[in-house]
């Protein structure tokens, strides 16, 4: 939810640079645009990152109680 949110006062500030005149707000509104993009997407990739190793946990747990019996 904090990406859709810093991706929207991005915009606003672009807007409101764009606006007014002020390069400087509309290059800020980008760069808070463009983290907010690379936050999200280094999030997805640490909740993969996650769900691949319970993935690898479980195979493990599966192999060892296999080889138990």
């Amino acid at each position: 939810m904090g990406e859709r949110i810093d991706r929207a006062k991005g915009r606003a500030k672009e807007a409101l640079g764009e606006l007014t005149g002020d390069e400087d707000l509309r290059r800020e509104g980008e760069l808070d645009r463009a983290g907010a993009k690379v936050k999200g997407k280094v999030e997805r990739v640490k909740e993969a990152a996650e769900d691949a190793v319970d993935a690898g946990k479980d195979k493990l747990h599966e192999f060892l109680d296999r080889q138990r019996r």
